[in-house]
């Protein structure tokens, strides 16, 4: 006989369990202590099993008889409801744990085993990109509900910027993140960020900066002689005229990197751009990598005497940041406030850039007749410990 709201209503404690059968495997469960609880019974794989459906009169006898019609449904279909409810409430605590800013967090530090860190590197402009365009809008929801327009959306706002280089990043990181998420997240099953690049906006011609041609030459070093702004400055860019380094190698310079007595300047393979790039590929150390070897003329072994005379003992690179007060930082990416130099020194509306000072070492060195490797090998040009005027070094 059916339950009703008059019969469950009394149900009391007597000193010992009891049940009140209603209909359809649903009862009512009266511990011995008072403690009422629905039950729902039912048959799955030719056994009996029993699910809780709540405790009254938290659940009345109406939604009990829901919850049980909708465990009757599920049956039907095929689907153990027991099971479906753990796996219900499981996604719940997914999604509450698997929040995208977790997600990307986490995905951010396995990026990290594998990313070098430094001031511009994908390491640092990541997070920088991520925490202006990209947590604000997506940071607290849910990683399962995140869908391909909500992607979008934040790439087109960025696009709205007209900064199309940093959209073109997002759209990668995007792929890459939940590429990790397919794999590290239990109950996820697309990729939203596949395909984002069919509707992206077209990139604008590519306007390079010029580099240094030879006939230029004079007019840069009379100008160099005479500037006016920090004196390192002035020695850096001519030290890259001297040897046709990379601002990076530049600007990471150490003193115990020089060898005076034989006029070398020995870099370390992690500091060298190509080096890096064919250690993350075959899994090498450093250790195990020839360092790039840079012979050294007389007008930059003056430089560099000059510079570890005024090398103070807190200091840590060779071109000191004065804006660092504990003399441990490097010089800035703009070869330490070259910028006004370079206003004074551009061809149209494109200004010099130290680094393109390399294009012009290398355009001379061809236009001179020099083999092709000889040029490919320089330093910072792929080559593993090739010297500019003394060949490969044993």
């Amino acid at each position: 006989m059916a339950l009703s709201d008059l019969a469950v209503r009394p149900a009391k404690a007597t000193g010992k369990a009891y049940t009140l059968p209603d209909s359809d495997g649903l009862s009512l469960a009266v511990t011995a202590a008072g403690g009422r609880t629905w039950h729902f019974r039912y048959y799955w794989a030719g056994k009996q099993k029993r699910m809780s459906l709540g405790t009254y009169p938290e659940v009345t006898l109406r939604e009990a008889r829901s919850l049980r019609d909708e465990a009757r449904a599920l049956l039907a279909r095929g689907i153990n409801p027991r099971v479906h409810r753990k796996q219900k409430r499981a996604a719940v605590q997914l999604a509450h744990e698997n929040t995208f800013d977790a997600v990307y967090r986490s995905w951010l530090a396995h990026r990290g085993l594998s990313l070098k860190a430094g001031r511009q590197t994908t390491l640092s402009i990541l997070p920088r990109i991520f925490d202006r365009d990209v947590l604000p809008a997506l940071g607290k929801r849910s990683i399962h509900e995140i869908k391909r327009p909500d992607l979008l959306e934040v790439i087109a706002r960025i696009e709205r910027r007209r900064v199309l280089c940093v959209a073109g990043k997002v759209r990668t990181w995007f792929n890459q993140l939940f590429r990790y998420t397919l794999v590290v997240v239990p109950g996820l099953e697309q990729n939203p960020a596949s395909d984002l690049d069919v509707v992206a906006l077209p990139l604008p011609p590519v306007n390079h900066n010029p580099f240094l041609r030879m006939p230029e030459l004079p007019k840069l070093l009379q100008r160099l002689r005479s500037y006016r702004g920090r004196r390192q400055t002035q020695l850096g860019l001519r030290l890259l005229l001297l040897t046709g380094v990379r601002t990076g190698e530049l600007r990471q310079a150490m003193p115990d990197q020089f060898d005076l007595d034989r006029g070398l300047w020995i870099i370390p393979p992690d500091v060298v751009k190509q080096l890096q790039v064919g250690m993350r590929r075959k899994r090498q150390q450093a250790k195990d990598i020839p360092p790039y070897i840079v012979p050294l003329s007389v007008q930059a072994m003056q430089i560099v005497r000059h510079l570890l005379d005024a090398f103070k003992p807190a200091q840590h690179y060779l071109f000191r940041d004065d804006v660092d007060r504990a003399q441990r930082d490097r010089l800035s990416e703009g070869v330490g406030g070259c910028a006004p130099l370079a206003r004074r020194f551009q061809r149209g509306q494109r200004r010099l850039q130290p680094r393109r000072v390399r294009g012009a070492a290398a355009s001379h060195d061809a236009g001179l007749g020099r083999p092709p490797r000889a040029v490919r090998t320089e330093p910072g040009r792929g080559g593993r410990r090739f010297t500019r005027d003394q060949g490969d070094v044993a």
